[in-house]
């Protein structure tokens, strides 16, 4: 595996996330735990989280407000380093000591760009943009997530890392798919 699924998922989000008005940081999103501004503090703190895995660093512990600034040049940052990280020579056939324990590199540059996706996805869904994002792209992360997510990793939200899997309508998106997979009522 190399770093272009990672940097295909932080392009998309990227383009949703560039939508956001700041009239939209209070409105919900399909994450119950988080508002807008919520959801885009957890996504820039999981950019940082994913460097720390990548690079062995320990993760920051700080709680910015990433939402309350200019939160497009936020996320570009963190993920340009965390990008950088996972396309440095070597990092992808590695096991990394992940902040969840020690995981293959692949396996982790997979859940971060995962992670990052599905998360422009709420974050599309929230702000009433179009959820049928990057076809190729979803269709490719969630062959990725059927393998990988196996049935004790679900559970309520905030308890679990995904939620139950959801039924996607008939004619459902390749995002909206791998949101249903990942627990999201699509």
């Amino acid at each position: 595996m190399n770093a272009q699924p990672l940097s295909q998922a932080i392009d998309s989000t990227k383009a949703v996330l560039a939508a956001v008005t700041k009239e939209q940081l209070v409105n919900p999103t399909p994450c119950a735990l988080w508002d807008v501004a919520g959801l885009i503090n957890h996504m820039v703190g999981a950019q940082y989280f994913f460097l720390a895995g990548a690079t062995g660093a320990k993760p920051e512990s700080d709680a910015a407000d990433f939402a309350a600034g200019d939160f497009v040049a936020a996320f570009d940052d963190a993920s340009s380093q965390v990008l950088a990280a996972f396309s440095a020579d070597g990092v992808m056939d590695s096991t990394l000591n992940t902040p969840m324990g020690p995981m293959p590199g692949a396996a982790f540059a997979g859940l971060a760009s995962t992670d990052t996706f599905v998360h422009g996805w709420d974050l599309a869904k929230a702000i009433g943009q179009n959820t049928d994002l990057a076809p190729e792209l979803a269709e490719g992360l969630l062959a990725g997530a059927k393998q990988s997510i196996q049935d004790a990793f679900r559970g309520p939200e905030g308890a679990a890392p995904f939620g139950v899997q959801q039924e996607a309508p008939a004619g459902a998106s390749a995002a909206d798919r791998l949101a249903a997979f990942l627990g999201r009522t699509v």
